[in-house]
């Protein structure tokens, strides 16, 4: 768990920022599902740590709330059809971006033809999907996951070439 990586005065930070979410009349709800990704994901932590260190008026802040929102809401869907991205996944895809994409093209071109296709099974629009496989961006978990979705591919499949065990 990740939380065993923390120091006492990490935790601590963490959990001071309960009553500044509280205070911006985010749910009970939302606040604990928050805190227990943060103490199971880095990059959940990573991002209330963030939130909190930002001035009020930063509209950043909203930006991270939402993809914390993301995170729970993919959380609860990414075990669908044993189809699972971990993050620590993302960190090998993030050493080779283009590399990752190009491969994951090739394998689009081969299992469905075209991009145009992809964007039929996945529900993600074209313009996206296109921007998506041009662009040096780290993906997102939840395209990631459409896109293993749509080509049935296992996490396996979609990220152990580019994660170091």
């Amino acid at each position: 768990m990740f939380i065993d990586k923390l120091s006492d005065a990490d935790i601590v930070t963490l959990y001071s920022v309960v009553p500044k979410l509280k205070q911006k009349n985010y749910s009970d709800e939302f606040i604990r599902k928050v805190m227990s990704y943060a103490q199971e994901d880095e990059g959940a932590y990573n991002l209330i740590i963030l939130w909190n260190t930002l001035e009020e008026d930063d509209s950043e802040k909203e930006e991270i709330i939402a993809d914390l929102e993301e995170l729970i809401d993919e959380d609860n869907r990414n075990h669908y059809d044993g189809v699972y991205i971990r993050f620590d996944d993302l960190e090998g895809i993030a050493q080779d971006i283009e590399g990752f994409k190009n491969s994951l093209l090739m394998i689009v071109n081969q299992k469905v033809g075209s991009i145009s296709s992809l964007a039929e099974k996945t529900g993600i629009p074209q313009p996206s999907l296109s921007r998506f496989f041009n662009s040096v961006s780290m993906p997102r978990k939840t395209t990631l996951l459409k896109i293993a979705k749509a080509l049935n591919l296992s996490q396996v499949e979609i990220a152990t070439e580019w994660v170091d065990d």
